[in-house]
């Protein structure tokens, strides 16, 4: 197929394609000027970027205004991109364990500076104190993909999917060595967001996914938000695509259940901007605990990172941002909000080279123009 034909084919879907949203998290709609502004800003990227599908969520004073899909959910079938499309949350699940973690802190089940082996012994000692803290802000030390040896403990187990169980999954790593002497330096790790979900499970005493489904899913009435599970047959899932050169093909359905405090979670538009608009409400943790996970942890020399606990934190022009991105084999993610303007934004897509993070202001400019033209 040409690719200008490829290109025809998605502008049409990002006119036309979208359902209506779940009931739980049916959006306020916006104007019909609003709508095709938004549209006209989706487009123009996704023509400029050659995205296959993307689903977009808008939050504006503090309510979900709009959901909506673009594109294909799986080109080859020609399905599109729907509200339903299902979306890989890929690093954006970190946030779900920070959350999951801090919200037994408040219980007093939890101490954010004691050593991780007190919850966690099977984790070996390396001959230093590693907290809660730590982990969540990056500050660890914890090996990630590709900044130092991954050693994979060796064993057998009986269990048909044994790394559902996050103490179980941190044989994937937690014989590697540190990368760095904990509070030395940022050095962001998905291996680390597994062991915080594994100290979520024990301080708990729940299986972590389901402390997250009572404590976040549940509450924020979130309908398709679940663990990325392979072996469980997951309606409306989208597929992934990568880009060869200048051709676009199918990626992998690479296995993710095994790191699912760190990336594991999959849902469709409406549920991942459900988690925005729950996080922006203040509705799974106090004031005060909100506070703290939006503050920028510092080093042990006193140096700020921009990274609180769980959440990226920045100042854009002005106005706090907290956020995080997200990015696996068939998705990249981004979610944002401004709590101080009660805004936020969430984009998904099944393209792994777009940044979705391109999209966000256009879309909220747009809304605004709109809006403002009235």
């Amino acid at each position: 197929m040409k690719q200008t034909k490829f290109f025809t084919w998605v502008f049409a879907a990002a006119i036309l394609a979208g359902c209506a949203a779940t009931p739980q998290n049916k959006p306020a709609e916006l104007s019909l000027a609003q709508e095709k502004e938004v549209d006209a800003a989706v487009a123009e990227g996704m023509r400029r970027d050659g995205t296959v599908g993307m689903a977009v969520g808008v939050i504006k004073n503090d309510r979900i205004v709009y959901l909506k899909g673009y594109g294909y959910a799986d080109r080859e079938s020609s399905v599109p991109v729907t509200t339903q499309t299902m979306f890989r949350w890929a690093s954006v699940s970190k946030p779900v364990a920070a959350l999951a973690a801090m919200q037994l802190v408040e219980q007093g089940k939890l101490d954010l500076d004691a050593d991780v082996r007190r919850y966690v012994p099977e984790f070996p000692d390396k001959g230093v104190r590693i907290t809660l803290r730590e982990l969540m802000s990056h500050q660890a030390g914890i090996v990630h993909y590709d900044n130092g040896p991954v050693i994979k403990t060796e064993r057998t187990y009986t269990e048909a999917h044994p790394f559902a169980d996050v103490v179980t999954a941190l044989d994937w790593f937690k014989d590697s060595p540190l990368v760095n002497q904990p509070g030395e330096k940022y050095s962001y790790s998905t291996f680390g967001f597994m062991l915080v979900a594994a100290v979520v499970q024990r301080a708990g005493n729940e299986p972590y996914a389901q402390q997250v489904r009572e404590r976040i899913v549940d509450p924020l009435h979130l309908t398709t938000m679940q663990p990325d599970y392979q072996w469980i047959a997951i309606p409306d899932r989208a597929v992934g695509y990568v880009k060869n050169g200048d051709a676009i093909e199918r990626s992998t359905d690479t296995d993710v259940s095994w790191k699912l405090g760190g990336g594991g979670y999959i849902s469709d538009i409406a549920d991942f901007a459900g988690f925005a608009k729950g996080v922006l409400d203040g509705r799974l943790v106090s004031a005060q605990t909100q506070a703290a996970m939006w503050t920028p942890q510092k080093l042990a020399d006193g140096t700020a990172t921009g990274y609180g606990l769980g959440f990226m934190i920045a100042d854009d022009n002005g106005r706090l941002r907290i956020a995080h991105s997200g990015s696996q084999e068939k998705t990249k993610t981004w979610l944002a909000i401004w709590p101080q303007q009660k805004r936020g934004i969430v984009i998904m897509t099944n393209s792994e080279w777009v940044d979705p993070r391109k999209y966000a202001e256009p879309v909220m400019a747009a809304v605004e123009k709109a809006a403002g033209a009235k």
